[in-house]
């Protein structure tokens, strides 16, 4: 018979309840309400998107990245794996209480992926991060931008104004990127049109479905030119 799950903290959220459980030594989840937004042991597509979004970083001595959305910390551990030691990674997270899950009954899973040095947190709208590095200097911009956040794009988003997906929202991220830089969003499923604004914004775009078998969640991945 499968353990019963144990509210370790819930918090009221404009959302609604955030709430993490845990059912076990490593299974968790995060739910906001009744839906569920993470769970422990289904991390592969969000590993692979840290990934994926830093591969091409390799080679730079100090790359910088800005990481949306923090979770359960399983992007930010696999873009750290991928980047070199002398990087600077910028996690935005709106919640407070989501960064001390992670530092506190999540860090393990992670290897205690928020405490690595190259890692700052800020607790902010990513898409107002994004906004003040486009109107800041050119040597504030990122190599690589990673959007791991529980609404991805989507059939529904507002093809102009979605404060994240949206073209407005895309042509800040090119603001807020070196001429070479990366994009890598998360989706739960794959939206033609967010791949056709990010090709219009001069993204090439590839989207792989991490994993092997049944649903698999989709990375999109725009690359801008060779990075040196």
């Amino acid at each position: 018979m499968a353990q019963p799950w144990k509210v370790l903290e819930s918090v009221t959220t404009t959302d609604g309840i955030l709430e993490l459980r845990q059912r076990g030594e490593r299974d968790f989840l995060i739910m906001i309400g009744p839906q569920v937004l993470m769970n422990s042991l289904s991390n592969r597509s969000e590993i692979v998107l840290g990934q994926l979004g830093c591969q091409q970083l390799k080679g730079k001595t100090a790359p910088k990245v800005l990481v949306g959305g923090l979770g359960m910390g399983f992007t930010l551990r696999g873009a750290l794996d991928t980047l070199p030691e002398g990087a600077e990674v910028v996690v935005a997270e709106l919640n407070p209480v989501v960064h001390g899950w992670c530092g506190g009954p999540l860090a393990a899973m992670t290897g205690h992926a928020v405490a690595d040095p190259r890692v700052t947190v800020e607790i902010c709208d990513v898409s107002s991060r994004i906004a003040r590095t486009a109107a800041g200097p050119a040597e504030s911009r990122y190599d690589a931008i990673i959007l791991d956040l529980y609404r991805g794009p989507h059939a529904r988003t507002d093809a102009t104004g979605d404060p994240l997906y949206g073209s407005r929202a895309i042509e800040k991220m090119v603001q807020a990127l070196k001429p070479d830089g990366v994009v890598a969003v998360w989706g739960e499923q794959y939206d033609e049109g967010f791949d056709r604004r990010l090709q219009k914004a001069g993204f090439t775009v590839t989207t792989p479905r991490p994993g092997k078998g049944g649903f698999r969640h989709v990375v999109f991945l725009g690359t801008r030119g060779k990075v040196r």
